[in-house]
């Protein structure tokens, strides 16, 4: 993925210029970039260029480096999905860059060559009543929950993060250095719980969950032209796609809504998908189109939200969308009317994949999902899931049972003039499968080992730290051949803690996952 494809880019006057197609030639010839929770503005966890992995030489991956970090870890979180910019202008010289951001305010960038610590940068807290007086949990920990994302500079070689404090406030730094490019500026209420950022066409996407700090859950946009933001709420439905939200070919962002009714006459959008678009005039967000399953009430009253940030791609000249829920299936949606005429009536769904038992915090799908083709054009579906795969859900490849989690993998498919995801493979059991990366024809997928449980037979409800840490274990990262699901190389043991609510990024030979612990891991081929 190259950091180009975001359009246009704003220089330290405020002025938004364009990109030249020279830009796009310089990224290229210096390697591939992983700018954003995903990849990919559409977040499909596809790594289309990377050149040096691959099924022959994969059984060579070792760990290269590691780092420990001094972000303090705030409940469960600690630091979120690494971003990678293939070469940046420093004043030593290019350098390939790991942007590491971390709960508690912090972002920094390593070499990718050893882990050294380039620069860290800390944001000041400018809301001091988040600082004392106000319970925090594992729903609400307090912090930077949204991921950086970032964008091209002003010249070729020169980047810009974006990053949204626990403060609310959005920062702009310079790749190279850390420092501010310009003065933060006023995005969204302080203390709330932010995902993922997304950058598109100088616009910063994002959305909030759980109600933290007392705001209202919204999807949220700031205009890099003009400092104007845009918010939509489903009245009572909390976005909280771990990736954020991804954003259409016609710039309409979708997200799935959590734990709410579901009734759009009396404005309600809660346990559905939204799709919401900036006001080309006003910037204001408006909503455009909306999806609500048919048993949307039933997931309601099981708390089996649809909060998994969704991929959209293209398949037969058509854009399509792909989203899930913790009941634990797959939807497929086209972005024309991702409901169709009655909001209900998606293009296909699948049949339940796992959560048999009807499990709302160790079963279903969580993060988000990923897609690709292979070199026969055929388009492939991964769901990551937790638990057990359901007894009456096959694929004609299976690799053993599965407990606590897999990789589902679908074929999209055209049958009888309608478009259909048939499964192809099930993965083999990981602790915990969370979102899976494709590169090369390869699939890089890992086990978090978090302890995920919120319910117990001695206390009921019980999702504390305390409760959940000690019997969290450690993160196994997995390579799988992605046309079969074969493992084809683990981690084993060497990954010391587990992680939550991170993810993994893979570019020029290197792959990366980071702990609980504060530490970066990078896997590579030793020269």
């Amino acid at each position: 993925m190259s950091l180009t494809d975001s359009l246009t880019f704003r220089d330290s006057s405020r002025k938004v210029l364009a990109v030249f197609p020279i830009l796009l030639l310089v990224s290229q010839a210096f390697g591939a970039d992983w700018p954003t929770d995903g990849g990919d503005s559409k977040r499909n966890n596809w790594q289309k260029n990377e050149t040096i992995l691959n099924r022959g030489n994969i059984g060579g991956l070792q760990l290269l480096w590691k780092t420990k970090l001094d972000n303090q870890q705030r409940q469960m979180h600690s630091l979120l999905e690494p971003l990678v910019i293939g070469q940046v202008e420093t004043k030593n010289g290019p350098r390939e860059l790991v942007i590491q951001a971390g709960v508690s305010d912090n972002v920094y960038a390593l070499d990718a060559k050893n882990g050294t610590v380039v620069w860290k940068q800390h944001f000041d807290n400018v809301f001091k009543a988040a600082l004392a007086g106000r319970d925090y949990s594992v729903l609400c920990p307090g912090g930077m929950t949204a991921n950086v994302t970032v964008g091209p500079g002003k010249s070729p070689g020169t980047y810009v993060i974006y990053a949204a404090s626990w403060d609310g406030r959005l920062h702009t730094l310079n790749a190279a250095t850390g420092e501010d490019v310009s003065p933060p500026e006023k995005f969204m209420p302080p203390d709330g719980k932010p995902y993922a950022l997304n950058l598109v066409n100088n616009v910063i996407y994002t959305h909030s969950g759980q109600g933290c700090g007392g705001n209202p859950n919204m999807a949220y946009t700031y205009d890099l032209g003009t400092h104007k933001v845009g918010s939509w709420g489903p009245a009572g439905g909390g976005m909280w796609g771990r990736s954020g939200p991804a954003v259409s070919k016609d710039l309409v962002m979708y997200t799935g809504t959590g734990d709410g009714r579901w009734d759009p006459e009396s404005g309600l959008y809660g346990n559905g998908i939204i799709g919401v678009k900036q006001n080309p005039e006003t910037k204001a967000l408006e909503l455009v189109d909306y999806y609500g399953p048919s048993n949307a009430e039933w997931l309601w009253k099981r708390d089996l939200d649809m909060q998994v940030t969704p991929a959209i791609f293209e398949y037969g000249g058509k854009e399509y969308m792909i989203d899930a829920s913790k009941e634990c299936r797959v939807y497929l949606m086209d972005t024309e009317s991702i409901g169709g005429d009655d909001h209900r009536t998606p293009v296909f769904r699948t049949p339940l994949i796992c959560n048999e038992i009807v499990d709302f915090a160790e079963a279903g799908i969580w993060g988000s999902l990923a897609t690709w083709v292979d070199g026969n054009g055929t388009r492939w579906i991964l769901a990551p899931f937790w638990g057990p795969k359901h007894s009456k859900f096959h694929a004609p490849v299976e690799h053993g049972e599965v407990k606590k989690g897999a990789i589902a993998a679908f074929r999209m498919e055209t049958v009888g003039g309608k478009v259909q995801l048939t499964p192809a493979w099930i993965s083999r059991d990981m602790n915990q499968a969370e979102p899976p990366v494709i590169a090369n024809g390869m699939i890089f997928a890992y086990g978090s080992g978090e302890n995920t449980s919120q319910a117990y037979p001695d206390v009921g409800l019980d999702f504390r730290v305390e409760r959940r840490v000690p019997l969290s274990t450690h993160a196994v990262l997995y390579v799988l051949d992605a046309n079969t699901g074969d493992e084809l190389w683990s981690s084993g043991n060497q990954i010391a803690t587990w992680n939550h609510w991170s993810g993994i990024a893979l570019a020029n030979g290197k792959v990366y996952i980071n702990t609980f612990d504060g530490t970066l891991y990078c896997f590579g081929l030793k020269k």
